[in-house]
């Protein structure tokens, strides 16, 4: 059955105030394509929040993470460990360079990849491990990083959720080598299609500005460190125009004010679903002391597929725009095709058939979500 028109979208855009104004200078200027003005006050701000040697903008986190597959030097062969529960994105800038992604389980509290998973898989062939934030919510990156440096492997942290997360106080993506982020509507700060590539490391600061810009020093020739810019390596056209960088400028410049705005709503939900998960109805996210979230998902783990199902028929006939979230990658066509899968992944199957979104916005109210969450109950307690 198609789902009905919602009242209640999951997620919205949201005008932070200076957009047409950014936009209008953009129109009145010379510099439409990217690196101009807007894409270098973008990436200056996102260097000072992360604290990182580089941040380059990209037309998507997905253009991100094919950087960081293009800087790992991933080739077929090769191996990367990442968890099945996520977007294809993730692999898909593994499989286009040649390599296997190698799923693994997730943790059933943050549904983040288990730690313990990745130390199982790690193989002669294995280049990479590639983590990722789900719901916004930062990996154990101690652990992750000691299995790293043991094994002598780079970490990428596809953070597309994660902006203004942090990690014992450390922002999300500045603690693995490499990192990339997501500004697409649907995330807390957006420009309709965007991300961000970032890492601490001069050398791959270096050759990702390469990489970036079609695979010229054009780069280190507008910062007049060579007297002309050619072809100089692999590379791609990885650059947004300065439409995208002009919005996203105005969202980066309100993140922390909405970032406060949905974690209020988040713990909303949190504080009035309480009832029904100490009563076994449902199981909310959990978030670890060391851990400062940024509101970006709510989700809820009800008790089977079919309740799951049967729960998101009626908050969408309702006027709720809830939703499931990843088929798991390892049960694709295209995930059994390329991949390989190490255990039976019981979380990630879980997360699959029983996860549900709630909406969480910024163009919800606290009286949206106490509705959000009364309909949610009236159901499972009706059932």
């Amino acid at each position: 059955m198609a789902p009905s028109a919602t009242r209640l979208p999951l997620s919205a855009p949201i005008l932070c105030g200076s957009e047409r104004e950014y936009l209008n200078e953009v129109l009145a200027s010379t510099e439409w394509a990217g690196g101009g003005p807007f894409s270098r006050r973008c990436e200056q701000r996102l260097q000072a929040d992360l604290g990182v040697e580089r941040a380059l903008l990209t037309p998507s986190c997905t253009a991100a993470l094919e950087m960081c597959a293009l800087l790992a030097g991933l080739a077929a062969g090769d191996e990367v460990i990442m968890p099945s529960f996520t977007f294809p994105s993730t692999a898909n800038a593994v499989t286009l360079r040649g390599a296997t992604p190698v799923f693994v389980d997730i943790l059933p509290d943050t549904l983040n990849i288990d730690p313990q998973q990745i130390e199982a898989a790690i193989t002669p062939r294995t280049k990479a491990i590639l983590i990722v934030d789900y719901a916004g919510v930062p990996c154990e990156m101690d652990v992750i990083l000691r299995i790293a440096q043991r094994h002598s492997l780079p970490v990428i942290e596809d953070a597309a959720q994660a902006y203004l997360s942090e990690y014992r106080g450390q922002p999300a993506g500045a603690l693995a080598e490499m990192a990339a982020f997501s500004f697409h509507e649907t995330k807390n700060f957006g420009c309709g299609e965007g991300g961000a590539f970032v890492t601490s490391s001069p050398e791959l600061a270096s050759r990702a500005d390469i990489i970036r810009d079609k695979g010229t020093n054009r780069s280190a020739f507008r910062r007049g460190e060579v007297d002309k810019y050619t072809w100089v390596g692999v590379g791609s056209s990885y650059l947004p125009s300065e439409f995208q960088a002009a919005v996203l400028l105005a969202q980066l410049e309100a993140a922390r004010s909405i970032t406060a705005s949905r974690l209020e709503l988040w713990d909303r939900y949190q504080s009035a679903l309480h009832d029904l998960a100490e009563r076994g109805y449902l199981r909310r996210p959990t978030i670890a002391d060391h851990v400062t979230h940024n509101g970006q998902i709510y989700w809820i783990m009800v008790a089977d597929a079919a309740c799951r199902d049967d729960l998101l028929a009626f908050l969408q006939r309702a006027g709720v725009g809830a939703a499931f979230h990843f088929v798991p990658l390892h049960v694709s066509k295209e995930g059994r095709r390329v991949g390989r899968t190490v255990g039976e992944l019981p979380q990630t199957i879980a997360a699959g058939d029983r996860l549900l979104r709630l909406p969480i916005h910024g163009r919800i109210t606290p009286a949206d979500v106490d509705r959000v969450a009364a309909q949610v109950e009236t159901f499972l307690t009706g059932r």
